[in-house]
């Protein structure tokens, strides 16, 4: 089945009135992904290598500027330890996540993919390390990583600077996606659904960029606050402000579209637009993500069920995967951990899908 592209004003009507649309587009979002990869769900080791970060993000917890936050880094042998379990479970992909730390040098990353590939020859390893230059992306390639993934969070240039400080530009962040896709990396981007001051229309543009891009992998998830970020009480501000203005009928506030997104039920949006960007990929690798299943109870097999065909469990070692604290309540329940894939795969079998174990789910474009 080929893409699908959409208009900005098409995107707008569809998001705009997407409960009407969920049912049937998460049908057909089903029947694409049964096509394409019949019932077998990827799974990818996450490896949260570090919570330092030289960046300070308005809405992620590990920013420079929480001073609160519990900081770590782990050796390269704690990395290794966890590939080498992480293989022996089934695992054939490694991601390395983690804050910008620049501790974590262009050469000790090389030499890291290096001695994974040595050790694991069978295996991808996804980065997902933030915005660096050229010169050490392709160092990155040279040493043998396969993917990247780097969220573009917002297209519209204002959204992204209400998002991120100033020294932080959308420009660059675009840059760096195109400069991995020239590199050969398969690229992943994405962005969060109902993130502060976001407007339906700037979701119709997100996606307009990705349909652009034509990434290998996208990412999405529901926007959560983090209690110590300057969105901390952005939902509760939110609901007030609504609130007053819905009994004060003479109030001037004007509660526009670029709070529409926080009203609706952040899961529920996130689980239409994962349908909606599985009708327009086909073959994209699209992950139900842990805020999906922070967010609500059931998020991981309603990803599914909307289209979505990857799982990253965490590989990260048990003391440290509460201190990778992105968003607030982040989800560290049984089903995250490695431990507890038999019970994973249970769970995807009862929804009629399989985990495709010993394999490393590169993206294949028929």
């Amino acid at each position: 089945m080929s893409e699908k592209f959409y208009s900005r004003s098409e995107l707008i009507d569809l998001i705009s009135h997407y409960k009407s649309f969920r049912k049937t587009f998460a049908e057909k979002a089903r029947e694409i992904q049964k096509e394409n990869f019949a019932d077998g769900i990827f799974i990818r080791g996450l490896i949260e290598v570090s919570s330092f970060c030289r960046c300070s993000c308005y809405y992620c917890g590990i920013r420079k500027d929480n001073f609160c936050a519990e900081r770590y880094r782990l050796s390269d042998n704690e990395i290794l330890e966890r590939c080498k379990y992480g293989y022996k479970k089934g695992f054939r992909t490694f991601i390395f996540q983690g804050g910008e730390d620049l501790v974590f040098s262009d050469i000790r990353i090389a030499n890291l993919i290096s001695e994974i590939k040595k050790r694991f020859s069978d295996c991808a390893v996804t980065l997902s390390l933030g915005e660096r230059d050229e010169k050490t992306y392709r160092l990155w390639k040279e040493a043998g990583a396969d993917r990247y993934l780097l969220r573009h969070e917002a297209a519209d240039p204002k959204l992204f600077s209400i998002l991120h400080p100033a020294e932080q530009k959308l420009e660059t962040r675009l840059h760096a996606l195109e400069t991995l896709k020239k590199l050969g990396y398969q690229t992943g981007s994405g962005f969060m659904v109902g993130a502060p001051y976001q407007t339906i229309e700037n979701i119709a543009d997100d996606i307009l960029f990705l349909q652009n891009l034509k990434p290998e992998m996208i990412g999405i998830g529901p926007f959560i606050p983090h209690n110590k970020t300057p969105f901390a009480n952005y939902q509760n501000d939110f609901e007030k402000r609504t609130d007053e203005n819905s009994t004060n009928e003479n109030s001037s506030e004007e509660i526009t579209s670029c709070t529409l997104t926080s009203s609706l039920d952040r899961a529920e949006l996130t689980c239409f637009l994962i349908s909606l960007l599985r009708i327009i990929f086909p073959h994209a690798l699209i992950p139900a993500t842990t805020a999906l299943n922070t967010l609500s109870k059931t998020g991981r097999t309603d990803g599914i069920l909307s289209g979505a065909n990857v799982i990253m469990p965490n590989l990260s070692p048990l003391e440290t995967r509460t201190k990778y604290d992105l968003y607030e309540g982040k989800s560290n329940r049984a089903l995250e951990c490695a431990e507890e894939l038999e019970r994973l795969e249970n769970e995807m079998n009862k929804i009629g899908y399989k985990i495709l174990f010993n394999e490393r789910g590169d993206f294949k474009n028929k």
